[in-house]
């Protein structure tokens, strides 16, 4: 009886080491099918996941119902399992570097209790390479056993989006890896006791890796590619986003838009293949200016804002400025790599002391911790300019004349994802 029968029939668990926004839905999905011990080295965290509560604000309570999990930080927990998924975050360090360390405490943690004919699958995105060259050898080392004789390996990228509730762990097509052609039928064959969308069978676990890399690597690419279009064309007086209206009427134009590019994915995977290419000895050009560009975006919109400020004939030390939206993306309460931070902490640069921020969704707590900045409960008094940052539902309806009540005279209105566009004809407007 191979481990795929083993858990099916009960006989057996699964664990799933990291219950982030990629680790407790992949867990939940399982638990209701087989049995799954869900493992997380934050205590609180577990407690809420106890209390049926997701610490990352995606799921509701319902999404608990009739799963076989137990939620632990007892690594010892973890013995009773044989077919590990690692799903903890691959950030970037201050220096943009891959930062692994999340990915090899989990790996550390799975080789101390890992047991002859135990499998492990990495869903972090990480370089090519390293579950082979980085995480393979402590698996060998911590737990005395031999790879591919003793234990399997396999690779199967995450692909959840945080806020998008069409593409979940069940409906897309699920890349997966294995060491050898056993463990590559045997992890597909578990993924579909979940996965309804297919599976696909990449031919070595390198190839899945890079597979995921480039996915975010090319949206990167391609957005920052329009970052730089409204640059140029902002100098000319053109609209970006009459541009891309326009354009996109032919029937093979790709339908990307300029913003601000934060998060834990987009503004974060092309840092590791860069990274593994420096190895090679490659500099890769195009990424890292598309990088650059996406980087330097927050630095642009403070910019331009003081400018239309100082053309309004205002002192940009006394000007108050209001920001709605801190979120990396809309829709989420997800703060972590916004690129708003980067526009707000601009602005203070220039001497502005009175900005104010304000998020129907991000935690004020977490905004304070994570970035040093208060955040007010709804915005106080006038302001000289309103930057509209995040694209929020509950942004989406405003009006003219719920602006009007926000901006002193010749105050204007900074719409970054161009939402406003067509709604606004009295007021001094601006967008990328």
């Amino acid at each position: 009886m191979d481990i795929y029968e083993k858990l099916i029939s009960n006989k057996t668990r699964l664990s799933v080491i990291g219950l982030g926004y990629v680790g407790l839905p992949i867990a939940l999905e399982f638990a209701r099918r087989i049995a799954v011990t869900g493992f997380d080295i934050k205590e609180d965290r577990i407690q809420m996941m106890k209390n049926r509560m997701d610490p990352s604000e995606e799921l509701e309570s319902s999404a608990f119902d009739g799963c076989n999990i137990e939620f632990t930080s007892n690594p010892e927990d973890l013995k009773k399992a044989t077919f590990h998924i690692i799903a903890v975050p691959t950030p970037i360090d201050s220096h943009n570097l891959p930062d692994l360390s999340p990915l090899l405490s989990a790996t550390r943690t799975v080789g101390k209790i890992l047991k002859k004919g135990d499998y492990v699958v990495y869903e972090s995105t990480v370089y090519p390479g390293a579950t082979e060259e980085d995480c393979v050898p402590i698996l060998e080392n911590l737990s005395g056993l031999k790879y591919i004789e003793d234990f399997k390996v396999g690779f199967s990228p995450e692909r959840i989006n945080p806020g998008d509730k069409e593409h979940t762990i069940t409906t897309i097509l699920k890349i997966v890896s294995g060491c050898d052609n056993e463990s590559l039928d045997i992890i597909g064959k578990v993924y579909e006791i979940v996965v309804k969308g297919g599976i696909f069978k990449a031919s070595t676990i390198k190839v899945a890796e890079a597979a995921k890399i480039i996915e975010n690597t090319q949206r990167d690419v391609n957005i920052a590619l329009m970052n730089e279009l409204s640059i140029i064309f902002n100098r000319m007086g053109i609209n970006t986003y009459e541009v891309l209206e326009a354009a996109g009427t032919k029937w093979n134009f790709l339908k990307f838009y300029p913003g601000l590019v934060g998060g834990h994915c987009i503004g974060v995977d092309p840092y590791y293949l860069t990274y593994k290419a420096k190895e090679f000895r490659y500099h890769a050009q195009v990424i890292n200016s598309g990088r650059f560009v996406n980087d330097s975006m927050g630095y642009y919109v403070a910019k331009q804002t003081v400018k239309k400020i100082i053309a309004g004939g205002k002192n940009v030390l006394d000007s108050r400025i209001l920001l709605m939206g801190v979120t990396f993306k809309e829709d989420v309460s997800d703060i972590r790599n916004s690129r708003v931070a980067d526009v707000v902490n601009e602005l203070k640069t220039y001497g502005i002391k009175k900005v104010d921020v304000v998020d129907p969704l991000a935690s004020a707590h977490e905004v304070k911790l994570e970035y040093g900045f208060e955040m007010v409960e709804k915005p106080e008094g006038v302001y000289d300019a309103v930057i509209v940052a995040v694209s929020h539902k509950e942004y989406l309806d405003l009006n003219e004349t719920y602006f009007k009540t926000l901006l002193a005279q010749d105050g204007i209105l900074i719409d970054i994802k161009g939402i406003y566009r067509k709604k606004i004809t009295q007021l001094k407007y601006w967008s990328l």
